[in-house]
């Protein structure tokens, strides 16, 4: 029964089809004939070619800009010192692992007469500081605490083989 009605549902589609096609192409025939007729049209020409400009590297023989000169003297560190160096044998303190860039004075806290400053790191934790401290990745220490600044005096390398002080300031942040 049910191999009849597959084959009777075949047979109406068939006839369905078949009944759709009139056979009268003419009109297509004639759009294509004339579309024929036409002139052809033109193209436009390629663009014109500009020749490749050879380039001559004239400084190969110059000194290389990642070499110190020649005459580089050590006078030009005028706050260079012999003496000025960081303590390596000195264990570090939490607020050396950050930049002191990512370090944000949030306030101060007076404690026993010290004031100490209140300085949010990284990770969003406050870390209580004073005089004495150090912090930042540059060797940096605390010299003087006020109410809106905590002033650093950093060391960090000369470029030839010496240690500068680099004085630094972590002013109190606005509001957020």
């Amino acid at each position: 029964m049910l191999r009849v009605r597959t084959h009777l549902g075949l047979v109406a589609v068939v006839l369905l089809l078949g009944g759709c096609d009139t056979g009268n192409d003419s009109d297509l025939d004639a759009y294509i004939a004339e579309v024929k007729q036409r002139p052809a049209g033109s193209i436009e020409a390629l663009p014109g070619f500009r020749p490749y400009e050879s380039f001559v590297y004239s400084a190969a023989r110059l000194r290389s800009p990642f070499e110190l000169p020649v005459d580089v003297e050590r006078r030009i560190y005028s706050q260079s010192s012999s003496d000025v160096k960081p303590d390596f044998n000195r264990e570090k303190e939490y607020l050396e692992g950050f930049d002191l860039s990512s370090l944000r004075m949030v306030g101060t806290l007076e404690k026993g007469g010290t004031l100490w400053a209140l300085v949010r790191d990284d990770a969003g934790m406050i870390n209580w500081v004073t005089d004495g401290n150090y912090i930042g990745k540059n060797h940096g220490k605390i010299i003087e605490t006020t109410e809106s600044k905590i002033e650093i005096l950093e060391i960090v390398s000369d470029g030839l083989d010496g240690w500068v002080e680099r004085p630094s300031v972590l002013a109190l942040s606005e509001k957020e």
